[in-house]
């Protein structure tokens, strides 16, 4: 009986990562695909599981293309002249803004791995991106900003620290990101997938 339950926790431990990445994916490709649902069902009355999140793909590429083109200008000028009369959202679209761009823009953020000392007596480190180098608007000459991700969560925390206590780390930034979600239990020394 022992070794049976030995046997079913190995094809646990086999399996769940890959089940729950699927179910997650699935989460993720349903919501996506019901985001249209209602307006495929009035106006097309078909009903094609995946042709919402088809739609909202090509309808993202068209954003994109117009965004990368000579419309998009015109475009920024009239969305900035609206978040400059509400306030409140333009704080939210600049933070969301920053965000995205920090994964997936041109000036991407997270790309400076660091070792901070966060403890010196008991010489505690922590893996973190450098963000920001220069915070004398803060007054701080001698510190940095220095972004903490969470593991196993989407959200981390942002800590002023002095210069010398950090390090860089010559790693990929996509491996140490995943390291640090991961709580340390992926491979740091994995090579990075390259998408041709």
């Amino acid at each position: 009986m022992k070794k049976l339950i030995n046997y079913f926790l190995q094809g646990l431990l086999y399996i769940a990562p890959f089940g729950v990445t699927a179910y997650i994916v699935f989460l993720i490709f349903s919501f996506v695909d019901n985001l249209l649902d209602d307006i495929i069902q009035r106006y097309l009355k078909i009903d094609i599981p995946g042709l919402g999140l088809v739609i909202i793909f090509f309808v993202l590429v068209l954003v994109g293309i117009v965004g990368q083109s000579i419309l998009a200008h015109p475009f920024k000028i009239i969305i900035k002249r609206l978040l400059e009369k509400v306030p409140l959202l333009k704080l939210i679209y600049s933070a969301m803004n920053d965000l995205f761009s920090a994964f997936v823009g041109k000036e991407k953020k997270f790309n400076k791995p660091v070792m901070v000392q966060v403890n010196p007596i008991s010489n505690l480190e922590k893996l973190g991106f450098l963000t920001q180098d220069d915070l004398t608007k803060l007054e701080e000459k001698d510190k940095v900003a220095v972004y903490f991700p969470h593991s196993y969560n989407f959200s981390g925390e942002l800590f002023i620290v002095p210069k010398d206590q950090i390090r860089t780390i010559d790693l990929n930034p996509a491996i140490v990101m995943k390291f640090i979600v991961s709580g340390g239990v992926s491979d740091i020394y994995e090579e990075p997938e390259k998408l041709d």
